[in-house]
This record gives structure tokens, C-alpha cells and sequence, in this order.
């Protein structure tokens, strides 16, 4: 059940609010897949919505330009959430093409200070709405979704429930690049080494302890107070 998250964005398909997840308040984050396709009107809805910050945990190499011209008084960050040229990033090019929640756990062991990053651009974010994407929403963007919802105190099944849903709202465009169904893809991967999306996810979920996660990697008192007072609810 996605409720009133749902967002109808013209020109992205997997754009939606984290609000009622857990302790987060509507109109606070919003996850989508890469905002390029965005057309004039959709900028338009972003910024009615209240989006004064979108954040992009893309690599360089992979933005692109957009479609229609975001609006002036949007501000962009860039924090990339893969560690390129890195001995984790080749190792799980070659496990999962870090295209799974299977290297979740070791990207927060080894490099939590991306993840930190990222978190810390969300805190000191300008007021209004922040949103956050990678290219399709699902594996970058779902792992900063999973930390900020776990500190909200979302349970694994309404974070597990959250990721399967970009499976289904980008299949018609994965399928257009002539790529497999993801969703069958990634089963198998992780079937190969003995566990399913839902287990692997709870895993993570589990394991992650909130705030102390966080603070012991550097997200300083002052920059959690502001993440909190952001994200969630009294």
C-alpha cells in the first residue's frame, strides 16, 4: 500500500514520498529514479510540491542533461554513493554489479562515509521538500531510503514493501533499454548465493543500529538534530 505517496511527476514513473513510513511526515523526502526526463510541467509539480533540493548519488559520468530546465531556485547536490576505482567497487562489479541489496551491508561497513555524506547534504538541506535519486530509483537510492527509514523507525517490512515497488514502476523502462525483468534478475542472483531480496534486506535492517550508526561515522549531534527535526514527526 503506497496511500497518498504516489507522486505524478510528468515524465519520471517512480517518484514517491516517504511520508507515513515509520515516523517520516509527508512533503519531507522523496525518492525517484534520475529526474532528466522530467518535462517542463513535471519540474512544475516538483516545485509546487514543495522540492527545494534534489540530491544526486550519481557518479559524474552518468548524469546527463535535463529535458526541460529545473527550476532556478532548485539547488543541486551531487553526492555519489558508489565507490569508483575503489577495491570494494571492483569486487562487487563482479558479485552484483552493485545492482542488488546484496552489497548493502558491505558498502556501510567500508564506506559509510558516502552514505554519511549523503545524510548530511539531506540534514543541511535549505527548507522544503528533498529529493534524492540515482538512475532508476532502486539500488543507490534504496539503500539511502533504508538507512533514513530505519532511523525513523520504519519496520522491514514497510522498507522491504517501499523497494519492491521500484521493480514494477520501472519495468516498461528497463524494458525499453532491452534489459531483463530486474526483478526476475536480481531473485536469481541472490537465489545463487542462498538468500531472497527479503532476506537479505532484513538482514541489513536489522543490523543497523540508529543513531549510533550515524554519530560513530562522523554525522556530527547538531547535523542528526536537523536530520530528525526534518524527517520526522514529534
Amino acid at each position: 500500500m503506497t496511500g497518498g505517496r504516489e507522486l505524478s511527476w510528468d515524465g519520471c514513473v517512480n517518484v514517491r514520498d516517504l511520508g507515513g513510513l515509520g515516523r517520516v511526515k509527508p512533503r519531507a523526502v522523496v525518492r525517484m529514479e534520475a529526474p532528466a526526463r522530467l518535462s517542463e510541467a513535471g519540474w512544475a509539480a516538483a516545485w509546487a510540491y514543495g522540492v527545494r533540493t534534489v540530491v544526486d548519488l550519481r557518479n559524474p559520468d552518468e548524469r546527463e542533461p535535463d529535458h526541460a530546465p529545473r527550476p532556478a531556485d532548485i539547488t543541486t547536490a551531487c553526492t555519489p554513493l558508489d565507490p569508483v576505482g575503489t577495491p570494494f567497487y571492483e569486487r562487487w562489479t563482479k558479485i552484483d554489479n552493485l545492482g542488488s541489496p546484496l552489497h548493502y551491508p558491505a558498502l556501510l561497513a567500508e564506506h559509510p562515509e558516502l552514505v554519511i555524506s549523503a545524510v548530511r547534504t539531506i540534514a543541511n538541506a535549505p527548507p522544503g521538500c528533498v529529493v534524492f535519486h540515482c538512475v532508476g530509483g532502486k539500488d543507490r537510492t534504496g539503500l539511502l531510503t533504508l538507512v533514513l527509514l530505519t532511523l525513523a523507525g520504519a519496520g522491514p517490512e514497510e522498507i522491504i514493501a517501499d523497494y519492491l515497488l521500484t521493480y514494477d514502476r520501472m519495468k516498461q523502462r528497463y524494458a525499453e533499454l532491452g534489459f531483463r525483468d530486474q526483478l526476475t534478475v536480481v531473485t536469481e542472483l541472490l537465489a545463487a548465493g542462498n538468500t531472497t531480496i527479503k532476506a537479505s534486506l532484513t538482514s541489513t535492517i536489522t543490523a543497523l543500529m540508529m543513531p549510533g550508526f550515524l554519530l560513530g561515522n562522523g554525522l556530527s549531534d547538531r547535523e542528526l538534530a536537523a536530520l530528525q527535526a526534518r524527517l520526522t514527526v514529534n
